[in-house]
């Protein structure tokens, strides 16, 4: 049988695809835009990452010798052991310098995080299934003896395994030793060191760490000799910000010695301009202010890559608002004749691809579940509204869309701000980009975004001025100070509980919960729901007791100085990023409900057919489900029949906002003790494909162990009456009277026929608009037949660079394991854009 598809239509990166396996050369290749990181990419495209072990090496070596002294302090004179010893590279054709390891693909390590089980994991993860890595086998004995024996008994991760209750320890891991997720309800702290976060870069850019440097040598000054807060604490802080910001100086200009090291041997003219080039940029930046285009790219880049050095924050660091901090520079040198369009999208391009080596490393089981295809969320924003309230679109954001449409790679996450007045030719060019079909760019709505965070304390010049922050998330750099990973709640698990009286098929007898009794015995719809929200709430108060302590263990083992150092309020009141309370900030926080749509058509399934239409017994379903439907194929048709999710159905639709409802009214009740905005979050990443993994077979029709619904998108299969239904679907269940809530992922995916031509860009446009005016927060796009997918999974040699859209980033779908291939699939194909 052919691999491949048989579809009339095509987008325009599946006709890319059909023209190299039939041999077409790429019609971009050779443009003077695209040329050098075309050959760039050749150099590491489609092999598989290595481990750089040079990071851990070094932050090993400097902690054990600075044991004792502040934390912020150890960390930052880690960051300087590192910035002084790390090798550094320049690669070939690159205009930019600065890596955080070895040339290719590559990924660090954060001991610091996974030191308790490091030494097996760098020998076991060549062989991991999903997104695997190599280790030179001379490294593996430096981290087996000399990195991993250190962290030992040292590591967040055994800290936080000690300090969990006993009941709530049961439903977090299935072994003593906290390595093992039950994927009920799952904490995500120990496998990063922070959440999502974007730094301010505009500050780096306009002052340089010069700048920042003498800010902390003039609070040092001003230190009262006498006081012991500010020997103690204010002290130890103003030195480590001093330390960080000459290291990463120290760092740049050991790249401007390479470079010119390079230039001298350099026999072509122009590489050795270029190389010259790179070694002033690296003599200048970012110890100094950026005076023009490259030199504010540089600079950039070399704070996002030391940034990485630094901690690992969970999906990589944010990029902020590019077209928005780097206009001025671009601006400028267009003015004056040293830049123009395609040297600009060539320079940015060099960063694409230097951010498309850097591979983001999950050592444990749990993080390797949740962030598959090599997940990244490195986001650039374009677009949304000036600090005043304007529409900020501006030429950068038109030119990073251009390189959407143009470039064939996953990197960066791309995000656009939409809002009720932005610009047709805006909204029109990312309906073109989006009909690409790589996936890009995803949407965040700021007509949700800006009041509920005007709600929660933001003022307007900090909220217009928001970046998108890993997945679906946003960040208002100066004002946000949370940092501290959130738990990921299994609802379609507590509705297992629910039918099955405090147990899961997936474990056996052990009561994992409490009972709540037979549903067989149920009369009621109310007795059902009421034990459901008995379950679910359970689930909640032990992920608000996780949280608890993790607020209080984080600061022991986790600082940030240069993080800090880009922090206003950080500065001013001379604490490390990773204190729990820092004066005058907004604490944004969330829990995630995962399985939203599997529970929502399960309970709306039961509440028809069994107490209203009588139909069918709640002992019937719960028979054809401990037989995973075999046999029952007749109930699971009717089950699947029922009312469902997604579909503009208020029968579905308001079991789902009472869902909701019920999860927001206690977190408005409780998360004031922690501190905290601890909202309602529907974002999975791919962890609705690991927690359906331990779920039974649903009554929704769902088999066992299949994937749960994905964020808050319809069940698979379930929406039917098209996309708008979905949207306005969302719009039904969300409870907008209340503030605690926080990002919904929706995914939507469509042929390439039914957004053909100017007619479909206009109709794409137009459901662009109708997503803001229902102030939903998120919206993202397959644009993509199923041939394609199926095609990919039969032959992957052929389909290597096919990008498609998972959870908040896009990947290769041939570096997906296969059941999110096949979720993938699954997901409706929506025919119309109506």
């Amino acid at each position: 049988m052919s691999a491949e598809p048989c579809c009339a239509c095509l987008s325009p990166h599946e006709k890319r695809l059909q023209d190299k396996i039939a041999g077409k050369e790429d019609t971009y290749r050779n443009t003077p835009a695209h040329a050098r990181v075309f050959e760039i990419i050749d150099s590491f495209d489609g092999k598989q990452p290595i481990i750089d072990i040079e990071r851990a090496k070094f932050f090993t070596e400097s902690m054990k010798q600075t044991e004792g002294e502040a934390l912020v302090l150890r960390w930052a004179k880690a960051m300087k052991h590192i910035a002084e010893n790390i090798s550094v590279y320049i690669d070939d054709k690159q205009l930019l310098a600065g890596r955080c390891g070895c040339q290719g693909r590559y990924g660090i390590l954060y001991p610091e995080l996974d030191g308790d089980f490091l030494g097996q994991a760098v020998e076991d993860l060549p062989s991991r299934k999903t997104s695997p890595f190599s280790i030179n086998p001379k490294d593996i004995p430096t981290v087996v003896n000399d990195i991993a024996p250190y962290w030992k008994g040292k590591t967040y991760h055994e800290d936080l395994n000690i300090h969990l209750p006993k009941d709530t320890h049961t439903l977090t891991y299935d072994d003593p030793e906290g390595l093992i997720s039950r994927f009920i309800v799952n904490e995500t702290s120990s496998f990063r060191s922070s959440l999502q976060w974007v730094h301010d870069f505009e500050k780096v850019l306009k002052r340089g760490f010069n700048g920042l440097k003498q800010e902390a040598l003039d609070k040092l000054a001003a230190l009262d000799p006498f006081s012991p807060t500010d020997n103690v604490e204010k002290k130890p802080f103003l030195e480590a910000i001093v330390i960080v910001s000459d290291a990463i100086i120290l760092w740049a200009k050991r790249h401007a010695v390479l470079a010119r090291e390079m230039a001298a041997k350099e026999k072509d003219p122009k590489r050795k301009a270029e190389l010259l080039l790179i070694a002033e940029n690296c003599e200048w930046v970012p110890a100094n202010p950026a005076r023009t285009f490259h030199e504010a790219v540089q600079s950039q880049w070399f704070v996002q890559m030391f940034s990485r050095m630094e901690q690992k924050t969970g999906t990589i660091i944010s990029n902020g608002r590019m077209d928005q901090y780097f206009y001025p520079y671009y601006k400028k040198d267009v003015e004056e004749g040293r830049m123009n369009e395609d040297k600009a999208i060539e320079l940015i391009e060099c960063m694409w691809v230097g951010m498309a080596q850097f591979i983001d490393l999950y050592i444990s089981p749990t993080g390797g579940a949740f962030n598959e295809g090599y997940a990244h969320w490195e986001a650039v924003t374009v677009g949304g509204q000036t600090p005043d309230g304007r529409d900020a679109s501006n030429e950068l954001s038109y030119l990073f869309l251009r390189s959407k449409r143009e470039f064939p790679l996953h990197y960066p996450d791309l995000a656009a701000r939409i809002h009720a007045r932005a610009p047709e030719r805006f909204i029109w060019e990312i309906a073109e980009t989006i009909k690409e079909g790589s996936g890009f760019p995803k949407l965040i709505n700021d007509e949700e975004v800006i009041p509920l965070h005007l709600a929660k304390g933001a003022n307007f010049e900090e909220i217009y001025d928001y970046a998108v922050s890993g997945c679906a998330e946003i960040r208002m750099p100066n004002r946000d100070t949370y940092t501290s990973g959130c738990a990921y709640i299994n609802y379609a698990a507590a509705l297992e509980m629910t039918l099955y009286n405090g147990r899961m098929k997936k474990f056996g007898d052990k009561l994992l919960s409490f009972e709540t009794g037979d549903p067989r015995n149920f009369t009621s719809w109310e007795q059902l729901w009421d034990a459901y929200l008995k379950q679910q709430l359970n689930f909640i108060k032990h992920a608000f007791i996780q949280q608890s302590i993790i607020i209080k263990l984080r600061a022991r083992h986790f600082a940030a100085p240069m993080g800090s150092a880009l922090h206003d309020l950080c500065m001013k009141h001379c604490l490390d990023l990773h204190t729990p309370q820092i004066p005058e900030g907004i604490n944004l926080g969330y829990f995630e409900c995962i399985g939203y749509g599997t529970v929502t058509d399960s309970l709306a399934a039961i509440k028809k057919l069994v107490f209203e239409d009588k139909k069918i017994t709640l002992a019937q379903i719960i028979e054809a489900m401990e037989h995973n439907f075999e046999g029952y194929e007749d109930i699971q048709e009717m089950l699947r029949n029922c009312p469902c999710y997604g579909n503009n159905d208020n029968y579905a639709d308001s079991i789902a906002k009472e869902i909701d409802r019920v999860s927001v009214e206690f977190t408005k009740k409780y998360a004031k003790e922690l501190g905290v905005f601890l909202d309602l979050r529907l974002v999975p990443f791919t962890s609705h494909v690991p927690f359906g993994k331990v779920v039974s077979a649903t009554p929704n029709g769902r088999k066992a162990w299949s994937p749960l619904s994905d964020g808050a998108s319809a069940s698979h299969g379930a929406d039917r009456n098209g996309p708008t239904a979905v949207m306005l679907s969302n719009f039904n269940s969300k409870n907008y009277d209340l503030r605690e809530r926080a990002a919904r992922l929706v995914n939507i995916k469509f042929t390439p026929k039914c957004v053909e031509g100017e007619e479909g860009t206009e109709k794409l446009a137009s459901f662009i608009r109708t997503f803001c005016d229902l102030r939903l927060w998120h919206v993202q796009f397959n644009v993509i037949n199923r041939d394609t997918l199926v095609a990919a999974q039969r032959d992957p040699s052929k389909y290597r660079n096919l990008i498609v859209r998972i959870a908040g980033y896009s990947a290769y779908f041939v570096d997906l394991s296969p059941d999110l291939q096949n979720d993938l699939i699954a997901r409706t194909e929506h025919t119309t854009v109506n």
